[in-house]
């Protein structure tokens, strides 16, 4: 060996004595972590962006085709119960009615007429009978003829036919006025198709028609909605959605005031499932939301699914080895770094996860950083994660 390759091999042993010395100074050097603390009252939420819809609206128009010749409503109005919203030209319908009414009174008349003649048959009974008992008595007595006795009984038996037929003929007029009473409920009832009026206290959200519009039947006037039906349809993904029930809290936020949170509750969730992007349609009302809001507008909504009393949460990635429920952990036990496999729980939407068990009694969890760490590295603790 030469006297350079000696001195060569000198530098590059002093080399490594001065860099394993370095590191094994640094290795005897307390790394400083960051340790979770318990944290309290840890609300838990799934996220999911939907529209804000309403569960009642309605396209309404007139049952019977006619020409539009009135307007009392218009976009943006509320409307109660009720209210008359439009009236198509209806003076021919009007017409029919007046000649229903018209056959009524005329009905009505002749069941009068046919009432008196009743009366008026009865009383010539009651003296056609009378004639006849004293006719009968005086041929028994031998003081009249046969002859005059029997034309008293014809006659007494021809008054009570005719008092039958009497009667018979208010029947027929009474059936005559009902009949004519159905049409006038007929007539009035087409009559009624001609005027427009709001199902329930809404909101006009489009008029369709304007004055002077030739409409077929059923054709479209306007579209109301009812204020108290207003939610948010929220898209859930079917990975965190199976914690959610019908009336658990939410919020919700509109995409035009993103500064403004409007709390709500889950009221329907939806049987099936959309198949093709894997999410649960969950619907939320909220119960003083303002009116101006905006059918189809983008939402987002957070659903309150739990809430923890006291849990341990940590970043995703200060966990390794993550399958399913479980992951490998960093936690700090009598000074020294050591790794644990935990059972992991609720996740927060600022992507942190709850420990449920796995860190044993007295041992501090690790938050981060986790970059360089190593089983049995001592450790001093820098500060506690604080919640986000």
């Amino acid at each position: 060996m030469t006297r350079k390759h000696f001195i060569l091999l000198a530098v590059l042993f002093v080399a490594a004595a001065i860099a394993g010395g370095g590191a094994w100074a640094l290795w005897l050097k307390p790394l400083e972590v960051q340790v979770v603390k318990t944290e309290h009252d840890v609300p838990i939420k799934v996220f999911g962006l939907g529209t804000v819809e309403a569960q009642i609206v309605s396209k309404i128009g007139f049952e019977t085709a006619g020409t539009l010749v009135e307007l009392h409503a218009d976009h943006g109005d509320s409307v109660k119960a009720g209210a008359l919203l439009a009236r198509l030209d209806g003076r021919e319908q009007e017409a029919r009615v007046a000649q229903a009414r018209a056959a009524v009174s005329q009905a009505e008349a002749t069941v009068e007429q046919a009432t008196a003649n009743v009366e008026r048959a009865a009383a010539v009974l009651k003296e056609k009978m009378l004639t006849n008992e004293r006719r009968q008595e005086l041929v028994q007595r031998g003081t009249t003829s046969q002859q005059l006795a029997d034309e008293a009984q014809a006659a007494f038996e021809i008054a009570k036919a005719d008092l039958a037929q009497a009667r018979s003929a208010v029947g027929v007029a009474r059936a005559n006025l009902q009949q004519a009473k159905a049409v006038l409920a007929l007539e009035e009832a087409r009559l009624t198709k001609f005027s427009l009026h709001a199902p329930y206290d809404g909101l006009v959200i489009k008029r369709h028609r304007e004055l002077g519009s030739a409409l077929g039947a059923n054709e479209e006037v306007f579209t109301l909605v009812d204020p108290a039906t207003i939610w948010a349809l929220a898209y859930i993904d079917e990975a965190r959605a199976g914690a959610i029930e019908i009336g658990q809290p939410a919020e919700v936020i509109r995409r035009s005031a993103p500064d403004r949170s409007m709390s709500a509750e889950v009221v329907r969730i939806e049987i099936e499932s959309d198949r093709v992007n894997e999410e649960y349609r969950v619907y939320v009302r909220c119960g003083g939301c303002p009116l101006a809001l905006h059918l189809g507008e983008q939402a987002e909504v957070r659903i309150t699914v739990a809430t923890l009393s006291s849990a341990r949460l940590v970043k995703m990635n200060a966990l390794s080895d993550i399958k399913g429920h479980t992951a490998t952990a960093w936690t700090v036990e009598n000074g020294r770094l050591q790794q644990r496999q935990v059972t992991l729980g609720h996740h927060t939407l600022d992507g942190r996860v709850e420990i449920v068990s796995g860190v044993p009694e007295g041992a501090e969890l690790v938050g981060g950083p986790t970059t360089g760490l190593g089983v049995g590295r001592r450790v001093t603790i820098a500060a506690s994660e604080q919640p986000r």
